[in-house]
């Protein structure tokens, strides 16, 4: 059985079994994570993958899984102890101003500028409620991508915006094109792989000294910058998760 929404997945739920396939992005608010376990416990291929839309939800998760793509320092802060072992070792690696991303928030509305983890630390006294949060230096000087790909179709853009350090469009950047290069590319396809994304939008910090890092992974983003419209790059997606549903059932 193949299940292609999540309208059709609600009303035959509990008809599925191992080796049925399920095509698109779950809409259960609150129970996604509860319906992705008990799917992948019953054999069910999702596509995309649980994991990939599991991450796609949380920013603290992301680290969690993605964290060797990501820059040095970089951490899921999930209560006060968590905060004060970071302090230590931002103190002795000489970090002053850290940058904290609050979970479940888009579009830069979550990232928050600190001009040292003390001033952190001293707001979460009074804010238990912020936990979980992700926690990293803060970067002077980088050129923020914004890469989509999907399948073969590989397009990225720069982000820039010389009024705010957030380089969101929405934010009141600009863009303008950007070609990957092949290690850049290889780099964003190890990360997709690993946390099994079979398409993404990736955003990239790359550094004048030529390193490159992932800021964020989504299976979903703006396209603002794009040349490819929301219809073309929906229906590419569409393609990569059918053929990999074909693959599954090939092999099964």
């Amino acid at each position: 059985m193949i299940i292609k929404s999540s309208k059709e997945l609600k009303a035959r739920y509990h008809d599925l079994g191992s080796g049925d396939i399920f095509l698109g992005m779950l809409t259960y608010r609150h129970l996604k994570q509860h319906v992705l376990i008990d799917l992948l416990e019953r054999g069910v291929f999702c596509f995309p993958s649980a994991l990939s839309q599991t991450l796609n939800r949380s920013k603290a998760a992301q680290v969690l899984v993605l964290k060797k793509w990501m820059l040095p320092h970089t951490f899921v802060i999930t209560r006060r102890m968590d905060l004060i072992d970071i302090i230590n070792k931002y103190n002795m690696a000489g970090i002053t101003s850290v940058v904290t991303k609050e979970d479940h928030l888009h579009c830069g509305h979550g990232i928050r500028k600190w001009d040292t983890i003390e001033t952190v630390y001293s707001f979460m006294a009074l804010s238990e409620s912020s936990y979980p949060f992700v926690i990293q230096p803060f970067l002077e000087n980088f050129t923020d991508v914004r890469a989509i790909i999907a399948g073969d179709y590989v397009e990225a853009y720069v982000r820039h915006n010389p009024n705010n350090f957030r380089m969101n469009i929405s934010m009141g950047g600009e863009n303008y094109p950007y070609v990957l290069d092949k290690d850049i590319e290889k780099f964003c396809s190890g990360a997709m792989e690993h946390a099994k994304f079979p398409y993404a939008h990736m955003d990239l910090q790359l550094t004048d000294d030529g390193k490159y890092y992932l800021s964020e992974i989504a299976l979903n983003g703006g396209l603002k910058g794009a040349s490819i419209s929301r219809k073309e790059l929906d229906q590419k997606k569409q393609n990569v998760i059918e053929n990999l549903a074909a693959i599954s059932l090939t092999v099964s």
